[in-house]
């Protein structure tokens, strides 16, 4: 008989290795370490309540009970939103639900950095309940009413969760990545609940069958347009001169600036030559060192303004801010991630507007796509 994978499901004699004659498998050899108790649960007799100091808009309240509706019936949903719409909000009903009936809830997410983040949110949402994150580096407790996990955490869990919510669906590491779509089906025990702003063809047929649905909100939250992102023919050292003028009239309006690079040495090349002439930022990439202190600063306005990969890409909501995409056109910034970058911008009810600039040698179809999605959203308005 072949080997199958227990753990990813692979059967691709390819990937399979053989130890003291006992198969195992190259492509989820890295997924190692403690697994979750099953007896542990800490639900029994416990309070739980959604505390939300703000009211949802008619078309988030319509589709959080939807979702719920769909949990309850056994569909599988997907929440197909643009950045800004209030997302997270659309399953706080659904996870109050969960918890008053004793269920497993987890809340699954590509990047740790957005684990952190959500985690506190959640904590704050359900005050009376233990939200437990759990990403690498910090796998002590793997048990709680909800767990915030990594994508790359899912394999500790199997048939746990009676309701998965998986946010960023199209993001890296998880997008494409047949070994983490398969840990995550396998640590299902109930029904989950997909979420994006930018779902893949692929995705959008599978929800269009019998037990699965599409729900989908393409207004922001406050029912302003999103920013169209505006396109800056620019080479060499025009790039930089008007980097540089943009960010110091930003900082004249008080108003914070991210300024994302498609990789760790062009983010470090454009701060360093920024850093010349402006000296109130800093930059984050996946290898800067306490990363989370310096978007701590960034976020309490110490510092003016951010050059940054796509480790920023989600996750982020800040007042006033702006967005520049340098090298626009290269070919690391896909439609997704031009959408994503800027979502960034006009997310804050009082502070709808913003400028989202693309800054390249060429227009690219793939910019075109995102600014057509943009201007799309803005036409159910």
């Amino acid at each position: 008989m072949d080997y199958i994978c227990p753990l990813c499901g692979n059967k691709d004699k390819v990937y399979i290795g053989y130890r003291n004659k006992v198969p195992y498998c190259r492509k989820c050899i890295s997924f190692i370490g403690e697994k979750v108790d099953d007896s542990i649960s800490y639900l029994k007799d416990n309070k739980t309540e959604a505390y939300v100091n703000y009211p949802l808009s008619e078309l988030q309240e319509k589709i959080s009970k939807k979702v719920l509706i769909n949990y309850i019936n056994r569909v599988n949903t997907l929440i197909y939103a643009v950045c800004g719409a209030g997302k997270t909000e659309l399953v706080f009903k659904v996870i109050e639900y969960a918890l008053k009936n004793n269920k497993r809830v987890g809340f699954a997410i590509p990047r740790r950095d957005v684990v952190v983040e959500l985690a506190r949110r959640l904590q704050h949402t359900f005050k009376d309940n233990i939200v437990t994150s759990v990403y690498g580096g910090n796998t002590n407790l793997l048990t709680g009413d909800i767990v915030c996990l990594t994508t790359h955490q899912l394999y500790r869990y199997e048939k746990y969760f009676d309701l998965l919510i998986l946010d960023e669906i199209d993001a890296f590491p998880y997008h494409g990545n047949d070994v983490l779509t398969a840990l995550f089906l396998r640590s299902i025990k109930g029904n989950y609940v997909l979420m994006s702003a930018t779902p893949d063809a692929s995705t959008l047929a599978k929800f269009n069958q019998k037990g699965y649905e599409i729900l989908t909100l393409f207004v922001r939250y406050h029912k302003h347009k999103i920013p169209v992102p505006r396109f800056i023919f620019g080479f060499s050292l025009f790039k930089y001169l008007y980097v540089i003028y943009k960010i110091k009239g930003f900082i004249l309006l008080q108003k914070p600036c991210l300024i994302f690079t498609p990789t760790i040495d062009l983010c470090e090349q454009y701060f360093s030559v920024i850093n010349l002439f402006i000296k109130e930022g800093s930059y984050v990439h996946s290898k800067r060192e306490k990363r989370g202190e310096i978007i701590d600063k960034f976020r309490d306005g110490t510092y003016k303004f951010l050059v940054t990969t796509s480790v920023l890409e989600r996750g982020v909501t800040l007042k006033n801010l702006n967005v520049i995409i340098v090298e626009s056109d290269h070919n690391l910034f896909n439609s997704s991630s031009l959408i994503q970058i800027s979502g960034r911008v006009g997310r804050v009810k009082g502070a709808e507007d913003g400028e989202v600039l693309y800054i390249g040698k060429k227009y690219t179809e793939e910019m075109e796509k995102a600014i057509a999605f943009t201007k799309r959203a803005n036409s159910y308005l």
